[in-house]
């Protein structure tokens, strides 16, 4: 998936995505908070939030922030991965959240262009996503993608709770039992490991779902009924901040290509 976005006085609220969101800042700076660090991206530099990376995102200038960023999913990536001898590609992550390198910017242009056209064959898009994770190799992190300590195991149990259970919102209380946490020792280990408030993940998984959703063709309001929002006002309140756009605007963008 491409996404084209340009703004000025738009904020992203703190999210995360189930891809890999790879992209280059064209104008303007974007900044962003993510991985325990601030950041800015200046034109031409790269940007990367791993699978399950929480971020916000504004302008970091008057001038328009405009930028193309690529939605990779990880079982899309897993083949070239698996091809370059990465070990355990499932657990790929990418260092870091900005950096500078012109091959790296070339492969992600080309691709997003390749998007855009609807003109490449599936050797052209498959080359060249073969091509770009060959370089995106180079920046892996050492960091694996799931610890292996008790406490993390037990987070990742209410992650997956929280994903089950994305329709009807689990208590606070609940949570606690299955990390077998106290409420306030859970709340700090849960946010300090995801980024994110369990509320804030629990909603996060719900504009997901929607996302896959609108993305497979289902009408507007009937996501709006499945996730259980009270009306489509609600579902474009919780939707805009995260993907810039309306769900309705987000389906004919998506629908249309």
């Amino acid at each position: 998936m491409l996404l084209k976005a340009s703004m000025t006085d738009f904020a992203y609220s703190t999210h995360a995505h189930e891809e890999y969101s790879i992209g280059v800042t064209l104008s303007g700076r974007q900044d962003f908070y993510t991985q325990g660090a601030f950041h800015k991206s200046h034109p031409g530099q790269i940007m990367v939030f791993n699978p399950g990376d929480a971020h916000d995102g504004e302008s970091g200038e008057d001038t328009a922030l405009t930028y193309s960023m690529l939605y990779i999913h990880p079982q899309q990536l897993a083949p070239y991965l698996d091809a370059l001898n990465v070990h355990s590609p499932e657990q790929f992550r990418i260092q870091d959240a900005v950096f500078s390198d012109l091959a790296v910017q070339d492969k992600i242009l080309r691709l997003a262009r390749l998007i855009e056209l609807k003109t490449g064959t599936s050797s052209e898009y498959e080359s060249l996503l073969f091509e770009l994770s060959e370089q995106l190799v180079r920046y892996q992190s050492n960091q694996p993608l799931f610890a292996e300590s008790r406490r993390q195991q037990l987070l990742e149990r209410t992650k997956d709770c929280l994903q089950d259970h994305y329709q009807d919102e689990v208590s606070l209380d609940d949570l606690c039992q299955v990390a077998c946490m106290s409420k306030y020792h859970f709340l700090r280990c849960f946010k300090a490991y995801t980024g994110m408030t369990p509320h804030q993940y629990w909603l996060n998984v719900r504009i997901h779902r929607g996302q896959q959703a609108l993305r497979s063709g289902v009408p507007v309001l009937d996501v709006v009924s499945e996730l259980g929002f009270n009306d489509l006002s609600h579902f474009n309140r919780r939707f805009k901040p995260v993907f810039g756009m309306t769900p309705r605007q987000y389906q004919q963008l998506i629908l249309a290509r």
